[in-house]
């Protein structure tokens, strides 16, 4: 399933319209989840496990709460919201049951995606709120398995405006549009400004923010490659992937030479 051309201008459109002719080319690698994700394998999950979200009654506008511990779960699970024509709101997997709950009911969440790690947490946090289904990237009990999204009857994924659909929903309660968070991804670009040939090495964690979501969705766009990476070996990573971008601190990229990572 692919996104369709009238999805032009929103999130999904960005940074998916090339991926099926990079074909299996490593978009990321999470070295912390240990998952390495094509190009073509990243679109064709987030599409049909947006149809499938679709399938269990998923309806645009719906908030769903992203509470994950790793790189490679975030981005699946918050372009599989937005492409069902939802509102991801990240969480700070950090957080209690008690805080997540409290944040999953003022925004009035429905559905909650989690990591097999963080998923006792998500469903004591969803007992005290008004989610439904808690949907787990591997298998955790009292949750629904995010590859049964995958093998539901395929359906059609909704029309967006890029400019009056929200895609995100960040912790502070600003809420970004399709625009806004493209328009996001652009700024961070501006200082290295990302080619096909880059390696980007990122050590940012899941949060209830904006800026790693937009880094991975900036490098996918663009045909780079993600690293995401522990803090512990640095130098030893960006050697080995031949790493050309880092990110720093203070939520910027920055381009760096091959000496810098010298043994």
């Amino acid at each position: 399933m692919k996104p369709t051309a009238s999805s032009t201008g929103t999130v999904i459109h960005e940074v998916f319209r090339r991926a099926y002719e990079r074909g299996d080319r490593p978009a990321l690698i999470d070295l912390r989840g240990g998952h390495v994700y094509g190009y073509r394998r990243l679109v064709t999950e987030v599409t049909r496990a947006a149809s499938g979200l679709v399938r269990r009654g998923a309806r645009r506008d719906q908030v769903v709460g992203v509470h994950v511990s790793t790189v490679g779960a975030q981005t699946l699970a918050v372009h599989t919201v937005v492409a069902a024509g939802g509102v991801a709101a990240p969480i700070d997997p950090g957080l209690g049951p008690d805080e997540i709950a409290e944040r999953l009911r003022a925004c009035d969440a429905r559905t909650l995606i989690t990591t097999p790690d963080l998923a006792r947490t998500a469903v004591l946090a969803a007992e005290e709120s008004r989610v439904r289904q808690v949907v787990s990237l591997g298998p955790a009990l009292d949750t629904i398995d995010f590859r049964g999204l995958l093998t539901l009857e395929p359906t059609a994924l909704p029309t967006l405006d890029a400019r009056r659909q929200d895609a995100l929903l960040l912790a502070e309660g600003r809420r970004l549009s399709h625009a806004d968070l493209v328009g996001r991804m652009a700024e961070i670009d501006v200082p290295v400004r990302l080619a096909e040939s880059d390696v980007v090495l990122t050590t940012w964690l899941p949060d209830g923010g904006c800026d790693l979501i937009a880094l991975v969705g900036l490098g996918v766009s663009k045909g780079a490659l993600v690293v995401a990476a522990h803090d512990a070996d640095l130098p030893g990573t960006a050697y080995d992937f031949s790493v050309t971008v880092v990110t720093g601190p203070d939520g910027a990229l920055e381009r760096v030479g091959q000496e810098g990572f010298a043994r």
